[in-house]
């Protein structure tokens, strides 16, 4: 993205995270006054932070678990709060979740925390919601196919009243994951994310978790765990979720 010599793209961080002079500040206000589709992009941005901070400001203040200071391994125990900030680079692609336990990652603990972040980063994007566009889904099936191990496809959903906007690719803790993003008549989106399900994990049966304002209902259907997410009333959400269910058993 160019800038003119007066706005850098540095600068329009700075602007989000309320950390520019008053000169600087007004320069960046008259630069957006005159670029409306560079001003959207910061009010996505914007609405990003608050989201996030709804997501993981609580994280930042849980105490350290005692599992974790006990570890001899490390001669310094990382809190949680590096755990929500590590969480909050996800706008430069990186997923994560908050460590609990000491327990294995499973697709009902993990799922609907990476899941909700999806939406929360790339559902607000104007100009690249998405890597692959809905016109070059064929290339996008096989593609993501490919890195999944494993036929993926994007199921249909314009009888629930979502159209496919196109997808992506987004790493997961135990390999590729696949993001596939839809959107209604007005302009809602949601989000279907597909993984790789864990070879102990059973829990086939639909389950819901609310995330901040997303919520998630997830499921694992054969070599996948799916996540349907979105900032839409339960209710909805599950008709959708059982629209997808249904492409992929007819």
């Amino acid at each position: 993205m160019k800038y003119p010599a007066t706005v850098t793209e540095a600068e329009l961080h700075a602007y989000v995270d309320g950390r520019l002079d008053g000169a600087r500040r007004a320069a960046v206000e008259a630069y957006l006054a005159a670029n409306p589709a560079q001003a959207e992009r910061v009010r996505a941005y914007a609405l990003q932070n608050e989201q996030l901070h709804a997501l993981f400001d609580a994280t930042i203040d849980e105490p350290v678990p005692e599992a974790l200071r006990a570890r001899p391994a490390r001669r310094t125990p990382i809190p949680l709060r590096y755990a929500a900030l590590l969480a909050a680079a996800v706008v430069g692609g990186v997923l994560g979740w908050t460590l609990r336990g000491e327990q294995p990652p499973t697709v009902a603990r993990t799922m609907p925390q990476q899941a909700a972040l999806a939406p929360l980063v790339y559902a607000p994007e104007v100009l690249h919601p998405v890597e692959v566009l809905a016109a070059e889904e064929a290339h996008l099936v096989k593609w993501l196919s490919k890195r999944l191990g494993a036929p993926v496809r994007a199921p249909q959903l314009s009888a629930a009243g979502f159209e496919l906007v196109g997808g992506r690719l987004l790493p997961g803790e135990t390999g590729p994951a696949a993001q596939f993003m839809y959107q209604d008549a007005r302009g809602g989106r949601l989000t279907l994310y597909v993984r790789g399900a864990q070879a102990d994990n059973r829990e086939t049966a639909f389950r819901y978790a609310q995330v901040g304002k997303v919520g998630v209902f997830y499921w694992v259907d054969g070599p996948f765990g799916y996540a349907l997410s979105g900032e839409f009333e339960r209710s909805q959400l599950l008709r959708v979720a059982e629209n997808v269910y249904r492409a992929f058993n007819p």
